[in-house]
């Protein structure tokens, strides 16, 4: 059994010596915001986009996580400015849009990776609970991808928008408002790129699996298997992987692409079970415990 530990992921040194098939100067002159990126994968994300040349606008809800990351992340040599906010408050998420332009006087990449979900079953979740998730997940996405669109279309500037979703395909146990709320973005996403088109803007996800990050302290020890063992690789992956991904469906790579879904989940849409909350008894073969 895997022992619980402070830190799981990539270490800050490992963050920025990783190896990445990208150019050092991919991003140079160019402004990216990603949410969420005090802790976990949404600061793996901010620091390859670092590490490539970007200048940052980082936004989150802990102040302390997000200014320790801040200073990492100036490290790479770019510029680097924090908003500390909730994305489910529109009113908030209006101000940061203006304080990226402000700031920066340009914006070209939105990676919309803030949200949260616990493990548990469905038919337990209280109401208030469902309701945080949804509106974290999905109204707060919307928030920030609507309020970016706005002031792309009035500045005639293009954009590109990346929202951090999950590999759902075949549902997720034990996560129903995750699902609800993820696949509403994939689809939403779908639409927006539609509509967004005249404008230059893309907008993609990226469906993440397993991802080993600070995140998995937020799971009890009967997930252990689920969050280790998942999908054909039999392993997470780790935020890198998801960095890598939003760099390619942000940048020129990704000109061509819009309205679609990164999956990089290790093959857990194909094969496999997670039980992130624990398996029940009901799905036990003989000889699980």
């Amino acid at each position: 059994m895997i022992e619980y530990k402070k830190h799981y992921g990539l270490t800050d040194e490992e963050l920025a010596s990783y190896p990445t098939v990208f150019a050092d100067d991919l991003l140079k002159g160019h402004v990216a915001l990603v949410s969420g990126a005090g802790t976990g994968i949404g600061k793996g994300i901010a620091a390859l986009f670092a590490r490539l040349g970007a200048d940052l606008m980082i936004c989150g809800r802990n102040e302390e996580r997000l200014e320790k990351s801040a200073e990492f992340l100036r490290g790479f040599g770019g510029r680097v400015v924090t908003d500390i906010l909730t994305i489910r408050d529109p009113l908030q998420v209006e101000a940061l849009m203006d304080k990226i332009w402000d700031e920066y006087g340009r914006f070209d990449y939105l990676i919309n990776n803030a949200g949260g979900q616990f493990a548990q079953n469905a038919i337990d979740i209280s109401y208030k609970g469902w309701q945080a998730v949804i509106d974290t997940n999905l109204n707060g996405s919307w928030y920030m991808m609507q309020n970016a669109a706005k002031r792309w279309r009035d500045r005639d500037q293009p954009g590109s928008i990346v929202t951090v979703t999950a590999d759902l395909l075949r549902g997720i146990n034990q996560m129903s408002h995750t699902t609800a709320s993820r696949a509403g973005v994939i689809y939403l996403a779908k639409t927006l790129a539609i509509e967004w088109a005249p404008f230059n803007i893309r907008v993609n996800t990226v469906a993440p699996g397993s991802i080993e990050s600070s995140g998995f302290n937020n799971y009890g020890e009967e997930a252990h298997d689920s969050l280790f063992k998942p999908g054909l690789m039999k392993r997470p992956g780790h935020v890198m992987d998801i960095a890598e991904a939003c760099v390619y469906a942000s940048a020129h790579s990704g000109n061509y692409i819009t309205g679609e879904t990164i999956t990089v989940g290790g093959g857990m849409s194909l094969w496999g079970e997670f039980w992130p909350a624990g398996k029940p008894d009901y799905f036990k073969g003989p000889g699980e415990e």
